[in-house]
């Protein structure tokens, strides 16, 4: 009988311990960890395990009993995996807020769209604007050896950082960034289209070049077969493509009013003094360019001219050309005035 009194109490004194185990850790969970209220970002390196987590955040003060954090992560399998990055936490928190942002890896993420037809310039601007890159990580966008480690044969990643929007959580290694931005270029470029550009005797680079000027010419999409089919035809005849948006890249690398004397400077991408191609893209072309200039439309146009209204007039030969440059290009007053597109 004493025995089993003596076993009664040892449970009751176990289950009193349980229960004010359990009223000081849901306490503990539900009271903030300061009375003052400061926001601070943490940094949870790449690779840190969860203990390691622990450990940072209660350097940091937002953590005052590791055990518990622990065995919640125990408890929920959080501990499997810590999603590393910035955490933005405030000191009036509860640890029960802290651990929940944890356990869903609610880092600082930026998203970042890139239209089509954007340069390196301006895609630097917008990654510069969120700090995930600086003057200097912006230099591997022109480092051979990181060219190379992406299998790109081109000047720099110009036409190679597919326009799409993108989710990048603070602290992101830049190569990181412009890994995936590449790599979602080649899931759009896919097996198909690859085929098409081995077919067309072309190389990936010399089809982006191609789908970078269509982009930059072209405002309708009924119009990107149309305009790749001139630039396919003066290639085949070796003309000059004479493609405004070139000579503009390659003159000062920015998109505005076209001077005469700009068509007469000697440039790599000054498609009026260059036959051919350019060494790379002037831009990021989207997927209907680079479609449109893998699926040319096949006609006879060797010219066209800006109507004004965002269409192009197409003509077969200079004769008809000269004439709409006359109707639609303000009775045909020079490029230096009106800085008009248009394939001579």
């Amino acid at each position: 009988m004493n025995r089993f009194r003596r076993f009664k109490e040892v449970i009751a004194i176990l289950v009193s311990l349980v229960f004010f185990a359990a009223v000081y850790v849901v306490i503990y969970l539900i009271m903030p960890v300061s009375g003052e209220s400061k926001w601070k970002e943490v940094e949870i390196p790449q690779g840190s395990s969860y203990s390691r987590g622990i450990d940072i955040l209660a350097d940091e003060g937002f953590i005052r009993n590791k055990p518990v954090f622990l065995l919640m992560g125990r408890l929920t399998q959080t501990d499997r995996n810590m999603k590393a990055g910035y955490y933005n936490l405030n000191t009036s928190m509860t640890p029960l807020e802290i651990f929940y942002r944890l356990k869903k890896g609610m880092i600082i993420e930026f998203t970042v769209t890139i239209p089509e037809g954007s340069t390196l310039d301006d895609i630097r601007l917008k990654l510069k604007e969120v700090r995930l890159i600086d003057d200097n990580s912006w230099h591997i966008t022109k480092d051979r050896a990181f060219l190379a480690s992406l299998s790109i044969s081109a000047p720099s990643l110009e036409g190679y950082l597919f326009p799409d929007s993108y989710n990048f959580s603070k602290g992101t290694d830049p190569k990181n960034i412009f890994s995936i931005m590449v790599q979602r270029m080649r899931e759009k470029y896919n097996e198909k289209l690859v085929k098409r550009t081995y077919e067309l005797g072309m190389t990936v680079n010399e089809v982006l070049t191609l789908a970078s000027i269509i982009e930059k010419e072209a405002v309708f999409d009924s119009e990107r077969p149309l305009i790749s089919g001139v630039y396919h035809n003066r290639l085949k005849k070796n003309m000059k493509l004479q493609a405004d948006p070139t000579v503009l890249y390659g003159v000062r690398y920015r998109w505005g009013r076209i001077m005469y004397s700009d068509l007469l400077r000697a440039t790599p991408y000054n498609t009026y003094v260059i036959n051919g191609l350019p060494p790379g893209p002037i831009a990021s072309p989207g997927i209907k360019s680079i479609e449109a200039a893998l699926y040319p439309e096949k006609t006879g146009y060797l010219f066209f001219v800006s109507m004004n209204n965002g269409r192009h007039h197409f003509s077969n030969s200079g004769m008809e050309h000269v004439k709409a440059v006359a109707l639609y290009q303000r009775n045909g007053k020079n490029k230096e005035e009106n800085g008009k597109k248009e394939t001579n």
